[in-house]
């Protein structure tokens, strides 16, 4: 019965997924083209970089949520290409800007592990902070002029495949799905989730685990920072606005418990394509942006109530 339980949470993902799909058949047939395909995965990648680093913010508990990931985003983004325009070579400024974006994590994390305060409420504030610094440096324009050269990792496809995706979005999947499920340190981030008390008492390294988490936030935004300069071959002080609402919920529908130490990658990645097809199916239908938002904010209300639910089940 408690299995069953749990299977609701991706059940009902899927069951969307299927309901909209559906929906675009009937109303938009050109949904369902090889370009459109591409343009999905294209569209996909900020939102599964930053939504497999707050799947393990999530994972690890104690309240744990990052909602500075789209001030990382956007600071980071600009950090590279400001370094680019000064004459750095783009891996050397990709290499700094995402270094960069695991300090900005690290400041979270310290913060709330070395000073007890709560997710929510730093991640609010540093999320302002940063954004507020992004438009600060730029006055709201985007930094423009990159080397042309420097689009074909966010420009360029293999096989309809987008680069960025073969190169980052994978890869980053299979190492934090190995270390989350094959290692030593994947289980102290669940059992820490789970019941932080036991894991002190079995002197786990429950602060050193979160610390490590808003770290691992930080250089995934900052990824996908790198990502949008080499897309649009500009850095925009607000590329990373409404990436928190999005990830979270991606991380939440897709099976992790909010409470933590329940929950994985597989389910956050399927939830992040449903998004993106949905945001560009709802595009291709003339759907205003505001209406797509609000939807987003009630799959978040229902993918808790949900959460809730199952949990008060398994007791």
């Amino acid at each position: 019965m408690i299995t069953a339980l749990k299977q609701i949470r991706f059940g009902s993902l899927l069951l969307l997924w299927l309901i909209a799909l559906a929906i675009f058949a009937v109303r938009a047939p050109a949904f369902f083209t090889l370009a459109n395909f591409t343009s999905i995965l294209q569209f996909s990648t900020m939102l599964a970089l930053v939504t497999l680093g707050q799947t393990f913010v999530v994972l690890a508990g104690g309240g744990g949520i990052d909602l500075s990931v789209g001030g990382t985003v956007s600071l980071s983004g600009l950090l590279i290409a400001f370094l680019m325009k000064q004459g750095m070579p783009a891996l050397v400024a990709g290499t700094v800007g995402i270094l960069f974006g695991g300090m900005l994590g690290s400041i979270n994390g310290l913060i709330i592990t070395r000073l007890r305060l709560l997710p929510l409420i730093v991640t609010l504030g540093t999320y302002y902070a940063y954004n507020g610094l992004a438009l600060a440096l730029t006055g709201g324009s985007p930094v423009t002029g990159l080397p042309s050269s420097f689009s074909i990792l966010g420009q360029g496809a293999v096989f309809a495949i987008p680069l960025h995706s073969l190169l980052f979005v994978m890869p980053t999947f299979v190492v934090l799905i190995f270390i989350l499920t094959q290692t030593p340190l994947g289980r102290w981030v669940y059992a820490t989730g789970n019941n932080e008390k036991a894991s002190r008492l079995l002197g786990l390294p429950v602060n050193a685990i979160r610390l490590g988490v808003y770290i691992n936030s930080g250089v995934l935004a900052a990824l996908a920072g790198l990502v949008a300069d080499s897309w649009l071959l500009s850095a925009r002080p607000n590329i990373g606005e409404n990436l928190e609402l999005l990830s979270l919920t991606a991380t939440l529908l897709g099976g992790t418990s909010i409470f933590g130490g329940s929950g994985g990658l597989a389910g956050s990645l399927v939830a992040v394509l449903f998004f993106t097809s949905l945001q560009v199916g709802l595009q291709m239908l003339d759907i205003n942006n505001i209406w797509q938002l609000g939807i987003v904010g009630l799959l978040l209300i229902g993918t808790v109530l949900l959460d809730r639910t199952l949990r008060t089940a398994e007791k």
